[in-house]
């Protein structure tokens, strides 16, 4: 059941983040589900290494979206054209 709970949350805070930033991004469901749980892993890793979240606590919705946002913002950087 974790599992399940963990590809919702991750899609949704992948939705949020696509529609938060701006141009054309990865598409379809599976990729918006891997964007929004590796922003997910991302902000809950940076947090804890920052003092911002103890061992073994999560950065919940808000910190998923900002994390996949700025996953998103790289992945623009990486494949821009000149």
């Amino acid at each position: 059941m974790h599992l399940i709970w963990v590809v919702l949350i991750g899609f949704l805070a992948g939705l949020a983040a696509r529609i938060l930033t701006p141009g054309r991004g990865p598409r379809g469901f599976v990729l918006t589900a891997v964007l929004g749980i590796v922003g997910s892993l991302a902000a809950t890793l940076l947090g804890q290494a920052l003092g911002w979240y103890r061992p073994g606590q999560s950065a919940g919705f808000v910190g998923a979206v900002l994390g996949a946002v700025i996953l998103l913002a790289l992945y623009h950087l990486a494949t821009r054209r000149d």
